[in-house]
């Protein structure tokens, strides 16, 4: 993108009529019907945002709901956190599609029958397609966003994001120009094609049956028909990039060596409950010659063979607790350790 885009005037509009999308159907033809039905048409430099939900119709991308948790391991790249709920386990992961999300952005909603859908492995191939095929029907040169929902690790709600793009640039690099105090921008490269993204959903909405939006002002975003821009996937942190990589509790279990321990519940439940799974963690981390850790009222007990078995154990114990919000106040005894707690602020 050679300019960077500050617009004053922008247009948006939901798309309405398309209906639902089956296996097989052309999403570009039933936006091109749906914009003809509101007498309007594309022109160049429009910019369209379709909802993942009807290309993954489009495209066939359905499974048996009862098999849905198969399907959340089957489109699962890597577990991020996972947290035991009334109705089954919630796992957070990488997804086959790019992003980390819940469930690898298997769901259910908005769809007729027993069955979930699944998220296309590349979007940005199916955004580049979908803006193909508009050129074809239309002659008009796009941008396209595929958008999706999903929450975020420190805020409450969900927010549609950009899920793939092609013909705009997902970021818009503001680094080394200068701010209205004159002063250089060192890190600044604004999420463009998620402002989009969320853009679109307040006028698509998410049970009014309205998966696409059409915007007008950003001629400035859209980049030349043989131009599809670096797409979505290039907004995701993965690498050294990633600097929560795992969950606070997966990465201490991780480090322990006790990543294989059930997760634990959303509710962490009685101060026995956590004293109990914290035990169990501490003691999956790998055996320790007579190494024992068992509750006792409000504290735990640990016992081991020798004193440096002893001091590693314990250490686990404490580690352990941390994951359930306890703080572990150590007392020697003689051939063992009583280990208090104290609750961490929430």
């Amino acid at each position: 993108m050679n300019a960077h885009h500050s617009p004053g005037h922008l247009q948006v509009v939901g798309l309405t009529g398309i209906g639902e999308v089956h296996a097989g159907d052309d999403v570009a033809a039933l936006v091109v019907d749906a914009l003809h039905a509101q007498r309007a048409s594309l022109s160049d430099g429009d910019v369209i945002a379709v909802s993942s939900k009807v290309v993954s119709k489009a495209a066939g991308l359905a499974a048996a709901a009862v098999d849905r948790d198969d399907v959340v391991l089957r489109e699962s790249r890597r577990l991020v956190a996972a947290r035991r709920t009334p109705t089954g386990t919630a796992r957070i992961v990488e997804s086959a599609a790019g992003p980390v999300m819940a469930a690898a952005g298997v769901d259910a909603s908005n769809v007729e029958g027993e069955v979930v859908l699944t998220l296309p492995h590349d979007p940005d191939a199916t955004a580049r397609a979908l803006r193909t095929r508009l050129h074809e029907l239309t002659g008009a040169v796009v941008g396209v966003v595929v958008t999706d929902t999903a929450g975020r690790p420190w805020r409450a709600g969900q927010t549609d994001f950009a899920l793939g793009t092609a013909g705009i640039d997902p970021l818009d690099d503001l680094r080394g120009s200068l701010d209205t105090s004159g002063r250089e921008l060192s890190v600044t490269a604004r999420a463009v094609a998620d402002e989009l993204a969320a853009a679109a959903d307040l006028v698509k909405g998410k049970a009014e049956g309205v998966p696409a939006a059409l915007f007008r002002g950003l001629a400035d975003l859209v980049l030349p028909l043989d131009d599809a821009g670096p797409g979505a996937r290039s907004t995701v942190r993965s690498g050294p990039g990633d600097w929560f990589r795992l969950g606070h509790v997966e990465a201490v279990r991780a480090a322990l060596g006790a990543g294989g321990v059930e997760p634990p519940p959303v509710d962490l439940g009685t101060l026995t409950d956590r004293l109990d799974r914290a035990a169990e963690v501490a003691l999956a981390a790998g055996p320790v010659a007579g190494g024992v850790v068992r509750r006792e009222g409000p504290a735990l007990r640990v016992e081991a063979a020798d004193e440096f078995s002893l001091g590693a154990l314990t250490q686990r114990v404490l580690a352990a607790l941390w994951t359930e919000f306890l703080v572990g106040l150590v007392d020697r005894e003689p051939g063992s350790v009583r280990v208090r707690t104290v609750e961490l602020p929430r």
